[in-house]
This record gives C-alpha cells, sequence and structure tokens, in this order.
C-alpha cells in the first residue's frame, strides 16, 4: 500500500486564503462567470473542427493518398487541441457551472479513444494533488526506460534518454488509446482509487469497452469498408494522428512541471510535506511564453499552468487575466512563481533536466529532498 500523503502548512501561511479572495473579487468586480464565455464556446468549435472536419473530407472527397495522409496530421492537430482546450476544462468541472454541460464537453474525450473516468483519477486527483511527487504523481513517475525525477530509479540505458526521449513523448497518445486505460482500470482497482461496488466496476470496464470499439471503428472500419484503402494504408494516416498529438501533449505538459526551476518535494517516513499545499503547486509547476497569444490560445492556457494549479475550476480563457493576481500576491507572500519567457527557454530547460537526470547528476535539483 502506498505511502499517504498529507501536507502541513507549518508556517500557518495564509497565501491561499488571501490569494483565493482576490482572484474571487475579480469576477465579482468585473460580474463575469469564472466558466466558458463566446471566446471559450468559438474555441472549443475550432478545436473539434480541426479533428473532424478533416475525417469528414477524407471519407467524403476521394482526396489522393499524400492529401489524406497530411489531413491526418491536421487531425492530430485537433486531437491535442481537443484535450488540452475542450475535454480538460470539462472534465475539472471549469467549462460550465452545468454538470450536464462538463459531462457533454467531457464526452470529447470518449469520442477520441480515451475514458474520462481514469483520466480525472490521473489528472484531477494524483497529478494536481501530489505535484511531482514520485510514486504518487503519475505523470512523472519512471516510464519503462524514462526517467523524470531525481527521485525515480537510474538506469544506465538512461544515458541516453535524451536521444530517445521524443520517440517516447510520440507514443503517449497511441498507447492512451490502445492499452492505457484498460492497465490502468486494473491499476486503479488494485490500488483502492476505484472503490465501486462489482457492477460498478463491470459498467466502467464496459463503457471504456463501448467507446473503444466506436473510436476503432471509425477510425479503421469505415475508411477500408467505404474507401477501399488497406490497413497499412488507414494505420499510417492512424500513427502519423497520434506522433503529432503525442509529441504536443507530452511537451506541454514536461514544460510546466520537469524544468531546472522546479522542485520534486520527498515526503518524510510519515508522509508528510511540510508545506501548504498551493505553495506546493508554485514550487512543482512553471508557467511559460505567457504573451504568446497563439501559444495561450491553442494550448489552452496550459502555458497558465500554475494558474491552473491553483484554480483548476476556473475555465482556461480567464488565465491571463487572473495570473498578474497570482504573481503579485506570489511576491507579497515570498512565494516562489515560476516562469519561462518563451517556448524554447522552458523547452531548452526541459531538455537540460532529460540530459542530467539521465547521467544521474541530481545535485543541481536544490531541494529534491527538501519538504518546504
Amino acid at each position: 500500500m502506498k505511502q499517504k500523503i498529507k501536507f502541513i502548512n507549518k508556517d500557518k501561511t495564509q497565501f491561499f486564503n488571501t490569494l483565493k479572495e482576490r482572484v474571487d473579487q475579480y469576477f465579482i468586480d468585473h460580474k463575469i462567470s469564472q466558466h466558458a464565455n463566446f471566446k471559450m464556446v468559438f474555441k472549443s468549435i475550432v478545436m473539434l473542427s480541426l479533428y473532424f472536419v478533416p475525417y469528414a473530407l477524407i471519407m467524403t472527397q476521394g482526396y489522393s493518398h499524400l492529401v489524406m495522409w497530411l489531413m491526418s496530421l491536421i487531425m492530430g492537430l485537433g486531437l491535442a487541441g481537443i484535450g488540452m482546450s475542450v475535454m480538460h476544462d470539462a472534465n475539472h468541472g471549469a467549462y460550465s457551472s452545468s454538470q450536464l454541460a462538463n459531462r457533454l464537453m467531457s464526452m470529447s474525450l470518449s469520442i477520441v479513444g480515451g475514458d474520462n473516468k481514469n483520466w480525472i483519477t490521473q489528472h484531477n486527483i494524483l497529478h494536481h494533488t501530489y505535484t511531482n511527487i514520485s510514486g504518487h504523481d503519475r505523470d512523472i513517475d519512471d516510464k519503462v526506460i524514462m526517467r523524470f525525477s531525481p527521485n525515480g530509479k537510474y538506469n544506465k540505458i538512461q544515458r541516453i534518454q535524451v536521444f530517445y526521449v521524443f520517440l517516447f513523448y510520440s507514443i503517449m497518445s497511441l498507447y492512451w488509446t490502445t492499452a492505457k486505460d484498460f492497465i490502468q482500470y486494473y491499476q486503479f482497482i488494485k490500488e483502492g482509487h476505484n472503490r465501486e461496488s462489482t457492477w460498478g466496476k463491470t459498467k466502467t470496464l464496459l463503457v471504456i469497452l463501448f467507446w473503444k470499439i466506436i473510436y476503432y471503428t471509425y477510425m479503421f472500419v469505415l475508411p477500408m469498408m467505404l474507401l477501399h484503402l488497406s490497413f497499412g494504408q488507414v494505420f499510417l494516416g492512424f500513427l502519423s494522428l497520434h506522433l503529432v498529438a503525442g509529441i504536443i501533449l507530452s511537451v506541454v505538459f514536461q514544460l510546466a512541471h520537469v524544468i531546472e526551476e522546479t522542485t520534486f518535494p520527498k515526503p518524510d517516513e510519515k508522509g508528510n510535506i511540510e508545506n501548504e499545499w498551493a505553495i506546493h503547486q508554485l514550487q512543482t509547476t512553471a508557467d511559460f511564453a505567457k504573451h504568446n497569444p497563439l501559444i495561450t490560445y491553442y494550448v489552452g492556457g496550459l502555458n497558465f499552468q500554475a494558474i491552473h494549479h491553483l484554480f483548476p475550476r476556473v475555465c482556461h480563457v480567464h488565465y491571463p487575466a487572473i495570473a498578474p493576481i497570482v504573481e503579485q500576491t506570489a511576491k507579497e507572500f515570498g512565494v516562489p512563481y515560476l516562469y519561462n519567457e518563451s517556448f524554447w527557454k522552458a523547452f531548452a530547460s526541459h531538455m537540460r533536466v532529460i540530459s542530467r537526470l539521465g547521467k544521474n547528476d541530481v545535485t543541481f535539483f536544490a531541494i529534491a529532498n527538501s519538504m518546504g
């Protein structure tokens, strides 16, 4: 059984209470909802269209194989966009104050081959609660021959992980739509994250199977039947789509958590992290390229990842407006607010971390084993 983690606000700081009051006041003063607005609805249409319009054109217009392949690459952009800009907010309850509306928008993940229940457990519960804590945050845990944390196990093959890291990133989306949901289904039952009744667990598995069948039917069966394409031709488009989406989704996540500035706290023998949860979030999460409107638009505000971790139930279209409030409040309380000015600066930092972890050089992780 995994160690139970507890955050202890040893300094009795009022940082998060003060910050929350100020952010709440922002929405009151501007008389706006913290949920989606027209811009968010329009963006949802754009991202869904990036995926489904190319698919519709492939299925109806009789394009050459080259054009169909290029269309599949665009679908990859759309798949990543749906993940970052639509289903992400919906599964956090940030899209709407209506649970039904959030549930409907979260179905965008089901339609593109994922499972919401698994995603919520891994992301909302494990990642958002235990950010950058090895053994609890699945997103930075060791992955086969990849090491993302100084507290992870070292393997000699990782000396060259900087050279194969993007091969690993590229299959992330593909792995999710094929095997990961089934593996996680059993893992979460074993680890006690899924405490449903026997029928509830069976129903959850049937839901996963149902959406996988739907997904693979429209991705493989229909093109092969209606367009008379071979399995190999369809698989090439399918693989290309997921390679594009996998790299985008992986890199955007890593630039927020696995860089030189972030920390990887290690709990004491009792499982205590001697830090307020909100301050822990700011120590383990960084923003990047906040002033690049194109990046901000496409990645669903995930370049404001620190803001997202503090206020996951606020729709991401509001992050640029509340970021200065977070930065100013953090400054007042002496709390770090981590930020890289550009995508490439954050990317370079991430690559240096991957290289150093591969060489087992963890000395530069100054507080990797600290508790505050």
